[in-house]
């Protein structure tokens, strides 16, 4: 019976010096010429031996799962038969996820016509340098803050607010929104738009949400939030909206992009310490101060771990010291599944819109000033958060906890 060696059955190839030399049957090779020689292997395999192995080799199974099934196991799709409502809802939470998307390629698919390009560049020039509208209180539209599409966004979760108090349109007022969640969906659907019946519960207020100066900066989509009386978060334009008489408001999320980075399910880390600009804004305007504390804000998005400390969060704090904003690796659902996907949670988001602190106007307030307000400020947001915690909370994993 032919017998095969150990080493051809390895795979092992022998080489010669260099010069030709080298002993191919016998096992055995010269290293160096110098008469040295490798060991001479004995052990042989029989073919019938080899044989036996391989097949057995071949109906071993290998531990890999099905990709389907593993796809199935892991992902909770959802079913083919759903409510026309609920679709028409998940929609239009699609829809505002991707808005930046939609109007980029709008504008580049126009950009691609020839003929269009002197009406663009005139629209670009307009809107770049001389249309003054973000700084000078949008141009609200109650058309299209009303429209069905934002009731179904506002359903989706859903999104809703308590008043505590009335509010005298008689002053202007700045709203301090907390917390900033990762994207602030709860802010959009209770100050820039009417899905939840702000203007109903406050008459003669006239909200505007506040946002990045760079987000105007972005064909067609700057005009969607000027319609939606969504403004530049800069100085001025506070300035101009509160002086533009009573019942002007703004609303700011005061936590900003560093509070995105701590926005998990069941938490309520605030960055609220060390932001004392819209508090002494209120003071120079003599705005009256409305915290305002959205429980389930946190709650619609899963973040991926960035403490302190950590690579990833020194990245993102760099990226947002040049960029002004930053970027939480966040996950949430899909279109056709219920985990995996950049769309929300469907989670309740209840903002609580507290009782206002009043404010005496001062031009030039000192720090202790605007320390003594930022107490009350505090202290009314806590009373808020002890008040509804164990009724829009009861999953939390810790207390509030002002972090910065």
């Amino acid at each position: 019976m032919s017998t095969l060696s150990a080493a051809a059955a390895s795979g092992v190839v022998h080489s010669g010096n260099g010069n030709g030399s080298g002993s191919g049957g016998s096992g055995s090779a010269s290293a160096n010429g110098g008469g040295k020689t490798t060991p001479k292997f004995t052990r042989s395999l029989s073919a019938s031996t080899l044989k036996d192995a391989l097949s057995k080799l071949a109906t071993t199974p290998l531990n890999v799962g099905n990709p389907v099934a593993v796809l199935q196991a892991n992902v909770a799709f959802v079913p083919a038969q759903i409510p026309r409502k609920r679709r028409l809802q998940m929609l239009a939470v699609a829809v505002w996820s991707v808005m930046i998307v939609i109007t980029s390629c709008a504008w580049l698919l126009l950009l691609s016509i020839p003929p269009l390009w002197p009406l663009l560049l005139v629209y670009y020039i307009w809107a770049r340098w001389i249309d003054k509208a973000p700084e000078r209180g949008g141009r609200s539209s109650t058309w299209v803050r009303s429209s069905r599409f934002w009731r179904y966004f506002a359903e989706y979760y859903p999104a809703s607010f308590l008043k505590e108090a009335d509010l005298p349109a008689d002053r202007p007022y700045v709203f301090g929104y907390h917390p900033h969640g990762i994207i602030g969906m709860g802010a959009l659907a209770t100050f820039a738009t009417e899905a939840t019946g702000f203007s109903q519960a406050f008459p003669g207020i006239k909200p505007h949400l506040l946002t990045l100066t760079s987000n105007f900066q972005m064909p067609f989509y700057r005009d969607i939030l000027l319609a939606h009386g969504v403004c530049s978060v800069s100085k001025a334009s506070c300035s101009n909206i509160l002086k533009a008489g009573p019942g002007s408001a703004i609303t700011i999320v005061v936590g900003g992009a560093a509070e995105s980075l701590s926005a998990r399910p069941g938490t309520a880390d605030l960055t609220l310490r060390k932001r004392l600009g819209f508090i002494k804004l209120a003071i120079q305007h003599g705005a009256d101060l409305v915290p305002v504390f959205s429980f389930g804000e946190n709650d619609i998005y899963e973040q991926m771990p960035n403490e302190k400390g950590t690579t990833i969060y020194a990245l993102q704090r760099k990226f947002q010291s040049i960029f002004g904003f930053t970027l939480p690796l966040f996950h949430g659902r899909g279109l056709l599944n219920y985990n995996l996907g950049l769309m929300p949670y469907r989670r309740q988001i209840v903002a609580v819109i507290g009782k206002p602190i009043r404010v005496e106007q001062c031009h030039k307030p000192t720090l202790e000033d605007v320390m003594h307000v930022q107490k009350q400020y505090i202290e009314e947001l806590t009373r808020i958060w002890n008040t509804y915690k164990d009724r829009f909370a009861k999953a939390r994993l810790r207390e509030l906890n002002i972090i910065d």
